[in-house]
């Protein structure tokens, strides 16, 4: 049977260790396997031994590699195990190496749900269907999906989604007031909130316009649509100004007043 001759440490990672069988390099390990199986100069090895070596090898390698992607931050089993595949461990390597994460505690699917709706909480203004939607993506399963979302309850919900609310209206403040309150509502549904918790939001969110506020916006989009149909005269000028200002969610005797009191004076022919 070939004998070991030869153990050296690698010069680039002080951890493996290079294998010489009959003075020829044949194979290398980490240390925690050199350890386990006791390779010592001297030691005689068959095939088996060797095949069983580097099995246990190739798991050590998982499990490095593993950790080293565990430690920017926490993972789901599905993230670790889809870096497993990409860095083109064996299927039955990737069983091993799961299986001793979780030995070693680094793999908690529970724990990172509850902490991924806690961050998404506090950084972001994702509402829970969102954050389900990315649990499941990272393959949490649908129990833990739905107990980490406890966290998120409903008085949280409405109070994240108001303070979305109140930023969206502020970006489209120039907006008729309809449309200004479909913009939001759209907005929160996009980013993840239930129709019961927006409905909560837009209850508490101070949108409304008064009359005044609403012609100075109605002015405002009366000066684009001018630009944009200019080029026409008397009847088909008006009606295509009035037709972009209802479009636009303003009132009818608003527009009204705008072609009575503004428009005529624009109207060629």
């Amino acid at each position: 049977m070939p004998v070991i001759t030869k153990i050296s440490v690698q010069k680039n990672n002080k951890e493996r260790y290079n294998i010489f069988l009959d003075g020829q390099y044949r194979f290398s390990v980490d240390e925690e396997v050199l350890a386990r199986y006791q390779l010592l100069k001297g030691k005689e090895l068959d095939e088996l031994d060797i095949e069983a070596i580097l099995a246990e090898d190739d798991i050590r390698k998982g499990v490095n590699t593993a950790i080293h992607f565990l430690s920017y931050r926490m993972r789901s089993e599905k993230e670790v195990r889809d870096d497993l595949i990409k860095k083109e461990f064996a299927p039955e390597v990737i069983r091993s190496v799961i299986s001793k994460l979780y030995e070693m505690q680094y793999l908690d699917d529970a724990e990172f749900a509850a902490s991924f709706v806690r961050t998404q909480m506090n950084t972001t203004h994702k509402g829970p269907v969102v954050i389900r939607r990315e649990l499941q993506q990272k393959g949490i399963a649908p129990e833990l999906v739905k107990k980490a979302l406890e966290i998120f309850d409903a008085d949280q919900q409405v109070e994240h989604a108001l303070a979305l609310a109140e930023k969206l209206s502020r970006q489209h403040a120039r907006l008729s007031e309809k449309l200004l309150k479909q913009k939001v509502e759209q907005g929160l549904v996009v980013k993840g909130y239930p129709p019961e918790v927006i409905s909560a939001a837009m209850a508490a969110l101070p949108i409304e316009k008064d009359e005044e506020a609403e012609w100075e916006a109605l002015l405002q989009h009366a000066e684009k649509a001018k630009r944009k149909y200019g080029r026409l005269s008397g009847y088909a000028y008006r009606q295509k100004m009035k037709q972009f200002l209802y479009r636009k969610g303003f009132p009818v005797d608003l527009i009204d007043r705008y072609l009575r009191e503004v428009l005529r004076c624009d109207v060629k022919g």
